[in-house]
């Protein structure tokens, strides 16, 4: 269960970057950077363009990219100078299907969410911020530092076209992420994200911090394959 609930809150993430940009900027890059339970802290970098998302996850040398209008996914390995390349909603579907296998066949209670403002601003890599506590039955599961400095015109539409397709193999899991999202966009969008789901301790195991925004014209070759990579083709997978 815990794996996906660290599943689902990535895919609402990277959704809710997507449906806070896509109209109030042409191409835009966004700097992140990722920490685990570990502490070992990762450097995200995603730029988004329209219909098109890709997200570089540095440390790893891996890079995806994601046409959501083209129905295409592909996975780039920098390191053996490879990708692959999927249609997107037979991805989605796979990690339905996975994530079902590893989830208990019982239906997950509901919580009761709440969204708070906790009285707390402060200044975040140049952002005005404000601290927002999500608690789901009283418990504290998710801490947002959430700014205005960015533009959130058409916002509600955006997320609607995008959510019918982005997560529709991911009704059920993503329901409670839906009611998060819903609940916290009000207060603007997130720069830091202290996620308390899965904490062993006092301290979380999960942070998002978004270090810069910078909008800008981003070419078609930004959501290619590298020039000189081979292509793979993925094995097909058992029934």
């Amino acid at each position: 269960m815990k794996r996906t609930a660290s599943v689902v809150h990535g895919m609402v993430t990277i959704l809710l970057l997507i449906f806070l940009c896509e109209k109030s900027m042409a191409g835009v890059v966004i700097e992140q950077m990722m920490k685990g339970r570990e502490g070992i802290a990762s450097k995200v970098i995603i730029y988004y363009s329209g219909h098109r998302f890709r997200t570089d996850h540095l440390e790893g040398g891996l890079t995806t990219i994601m046409d959501f209008k083209g129905d295409r996914m592909i996975m780039v390995d920098h390191s053996s100078r490879s990708y692959v390349e999927v249609k997107f909603s037979h991805w989605e579907k796979e990690i339905a299907k996975r994530l079902k296998k590893e989830t208990p066949v019982t239906t997950p209670r509901e919580r009761k969410i709440i969204v708070r403002r906790a009285g707390e601003t402060a200044t975040i890599n140049g952002f005005r911020t404000e601290k927002i506590e999500i608690l789901a039955d009283g418990e504290l599961i998710e801490e947002n530092w959430v700014t205005r400095d960015v533009d959130l015109k058409e916002m509600e539409e955006v997320m609607e076209k995008e959510a019918r397709g982005f997560s529709k193999e991911f009704r059920l899991e993503m329901k409670e992420g839906r009611e998060i999202y819903e609940k916290l966009k009000p207060y603007g969008f997130p720069i830091l994200i202290k996620d308390y789901t899965m904490t062993y301790g006092l301290g979380p195991i999960d942070r998002m911090e978004v270090k810069r925004i910078e909008q800008k014209d981003l070419k078609d070759e930004v959501f290619l394959p590298p020039a000189g990579y081979q292509r793979i083709v993925p094995k097909p997978s058992k029934k």
